[in-house]
This record gives structure tokens, C-alpha cells and sequence, in this order.
């Protein structure tokens, strides 16, 4: 399974390219974006909400990152890493086929520090 539809893709570039634009300055209210996809480990509790990929370098997403050690935190996650993870019999990192975000990446972030896990 890929970790991303095509529709999925085009808007996570989207969000990237929004993204880049608040940290040159050249959009100057905050634009919270969604996140679009959820992965997760079927194997364990490691979870990732993920908004964004940065046009300039298609590998490189951020979101939400929750290892399952009760710190999830915002940052930047390597999308070659995500496809290399092999966990028991080879399973792979999945992207949750019935998921929909319901608010905005921040509001998941303070809700995951609080519980110290995605509540998603």
C-alpha cells in the first residue's frame, strides 16, 4: 500500500507550499491546516498525522509524531525512513483508510501532549 493516495499527495504539496509561504512572511495569518493522512504501525502504538510535504524536497514531511512513548510532538519526518520500517512478518506502516481530520493539526498536538498520546 502506498503511504498516500494521488489526491492526498497533491494536497499535502499544497499545504507544503502554503507552509513555505508563512515562513517567508508572504502570508501573515495563520493558516492551521488540517492534517491530511493518518499512518500508523498495525504492530504497535506508533502513530503520524501528517499535514504537509515540502515542495522543494518531496521527501520530507511534517505532522504530527507520536512513536508511542507518550511524547508526541510536531516536527519534520523523513517519508524514506516511513517506507523502509519493517516490523513482525514484514508489515509494513499503513495509511488508515477510514480516517477524516476533524480539526487542525495544532488542536490534535495539544490534545495528543495532554494525553500524551494521538487521540485520533
Amino acid at each position: 500500500m502506498n503511504l498516500f493516495t494521488e489526491d492526498q499527495f497533491e494536497k499535502l504539496l499544497q499545504n507544503g507550499a502554503i507552509a513555505a509561504k508563512e515562513r517567508a512572511g508572504e502570508i501573515s495569518e495563520d493558516m492551521s491546516r488540517q492534517p491530511v493522512v493518518k499512518l500508523f504501525t498495525p504492530w504497535g502504538a506508533a502513530t503520524w498525522l501528517i499535514s504537509e510535504i515540502d515542495p522543494e524536497d518531496r521527501n520530507l514531511a511534517f505532522g504530527l509524531c507520536d512513536l508511542g512513548m507518550g511524547c508526541p510532538e510536531l516536527g519534520s519526518v523523513y517519508i524514506p525512513e516511513l517506507m523502509a520500517v519493517r516490523g513482525p512478518f514484514g508489515l509494513r506502516i499503513e495509511r488508515d483508510l477510514y480516517w477524516t481530520s476533524s480539526k487542525p493539526l495544532v488542536d490534535y498536538a495539544r490534545e495528543a501532549r495532554l494525553h500524551g498520546a494521538i487521540q485520533a
